[in-house]
């Protein structure tokens, strides 16, 4: 009798929910949008209740769709947005809204890290002081002391919702190790909470949950929620994993040398290593745990960097019914020449997160009389590549010359043939695209089957789920014909920093 999983992937824009089979197959999904409560100094925020409850009805209409019996799902896998957090209180219940990722009101607690040392945190945690859970908990501490002493515990999405479905209480409350580097508080080698930096800061490390593996089973479905979400109670439950962490898993980085390119809202390129060699001189990588054991996946990424693309589309075409579609956008571009006759593009709209630069904004530098609709979108596919080639560039100088064999492509972004093959041209290596755009949910299915033993190896079996599409090679010459271009735009994004920096 074939098994299933119940796969759901808490994302920024919304939650999507599939029953995978056991070979890999997604059955059916269901998508349930996000709503974002944006206020003012940098507020994002959800609603973890709107959380939990996206998740249950995109599973039931799923699961609907898939007409596979509840009895048939093995066990129930999650992975969530990564950089932000929310707070439980004893019974496992939120207490503060969910801190988005999105949410810049944090920034005023990075000058209190950086100046403790910011390289002495990136050596412990893997990552550079960011938007992340570690200044995010020193500003609940800080700036709502009164909600801070009702906090239980600090979780992330995927865990909270796991543990509602769950029943778990603040004592059994968990964090799996793909989310440690943005943790603030963890030394991320060694997979343990640091009491070096939590005395530093004065975190009470009460707070903080204990550390798992993705594929733990951290408990069984409730009765209502099982009910409601049209499942079995009892449903085995494992801890999953961070959304890119997932993604990346989903997408093919299981052995040393792999690369991915997740060409969503943040743009972000990762890869794999097997050694921990964290960025503390550029400040720019991240360094994550990868879902295997005993790997890493570093990872920089521009936050809503795929973002700039949507938006530049509203504002050439702002009536949406007669919206230029993506399509002929990168029509008009493919008759522009690389480099987009010196026109450069910095997407760091919202200041830039890796390396961490709240000033920075975005722009157009070297525009002409000539340019026009075609010119301005290229420069903006040819930016996120070059962005791309300074993060391996970073990576190579850690960890030495890496035999890179292609960039796996997944994301709407993926979808574009032009923006490929811009990719492969200017970081010389081939762009090879993912048939399936839900990397993240088969990674979700493996990780769950592992858990319950339906699948006896990791990486062979995400490698066993992939499904490849067109492989974009790079023209001949094309890295040494994009070197000036992409030398002029990182020093145009340093001059940037600086300016803005200066007018404060």
């Amino acid at each position: 009798m074939t098994q299933y999983i119940v796969s759901a992937d808490i994302g920024t824009q919304g939650t999507k929910a599939a029953i995978v089979s056991e070979k890999g197959a997604v059955v059916a999904s269901s998508f349930r949008p996000s709503r974002l409560i944006r206020g003012a100094g940098g507020r994002v925020e959800q609603d973890p209740e709107e959380m939990l409850v996206s998740v249950v009805e995109s599973v039931r209409e799923a699961l609907e769709a898939s007409g596979v019996p509840a009895g048939q799902v093995a066990a129930i896998g999650l992975d969530g947005q990564m950089a932000g957090i929310l707070g439980i209180d004893r019974e496992g219940n939120a207490v503060t809204p969910y801190d988005s990722w999105l949410d810049t009101r944090c920034e005023s607690a990075m000058p209190q890290i950086r100046a403790w040392g910011e390289e002495a945190v990136i050596r412990i945690t893997g990552a550079p002081v960011t938007y992340a859970h570690g200044p995010k908990k020193l500003w609940w501490k800080r700036e709502r002391p009164d909600v801070y002493k009702r906090i239980a515990k600090f979780v992330v999405p995927s865990a909270y919702v796991a543990g509602r479905l769950a029943g778990l209480t603040a004592d059994e409350a968990f964090v799996d190790y793909t989310h440690l580097h943005f943790s603030g508080f963890a030394d991320v080698e060694a997979m343990r909470w640091s009491p070096e930096l939590t005395g530093a800061f004065g975190l009470d490390p009460a707070k903080l949950p204990a550390i798992v593996r993705p594929w733990d089973i951290v408990g069984r479905l409730r009765a209502d929620y099982a009910a409601a979400a049209g499942l079995a109670a009892g449903t085995p439950i494992v801890a999953g994993c961070g959304d890119t962490a997932a993604a990346s898993f989903g997408g093919g980085l299981v052995r040393p040398g792999q690369l991915l390119d997740i060409a969503g809202t943040a743009s972000v390129l990762a890869c794999c290593v097997d050694r921990y060699n964290p960025d503390a001189e550029t400040k720019t990588l991240l360094f994550a745990r990868s879902v295997v054991p005993g790997l890493w996946a570093p990872l920089a990424y521009i936050n809503g960097g795929g973002e700039c693309l949507a938006w530049y589309r509203a504002l050439v075409s702002p009536d949406e019914a007669a919206a230029l579609p993506f399509d002929e956008l990168n029509r008009m571009a493919e008759g522009v020449a690389p480099g987009s006759d010196g026109l450069l593009f910095v997407p760091h709209f919202g200041g830039s997160v890796c390396p961490n630069n709240a000033d920075l904004r975005g722009a157009w530098l070297g525009l002409n009389w000539s340019h026009g609709k075609a010119a301005m979108y290229r420069s903006i596919l040819e930016s996120i590549a070059y962005e791309y080639r300074s993060y391996l560039d970073i990576l190579e100088r850690l960890a030495g010359e890496i035999p890179y064999r292609q960039v796996n492509a997944a994301g709407g972004g993926a979808k574009s043939a032009l923006f490929n093959r811009i990719k492969a041209d200017v970081l010389g290596i081939p762009v090879r695209t993912l048939r399936s755009v839900d990397s993240a949910l088969t990674a979700n299915a493996v990780i769950a089957g592992y858990g319950v033993g339906l699948f006896g190896d990791l990486a062979a079996t995400a490698e066993s789920f992939l499904a490849y599409g067109d492989v974009y090679e790079p023209e001949p010459g094309s890295r040494e014909r994009y070197a000036a271009p992409a030398r002029r735009y990182r020093q145009a994004v340093d001059a940037l920093a600086a300016l803005y920096g200066n007018l404060k």
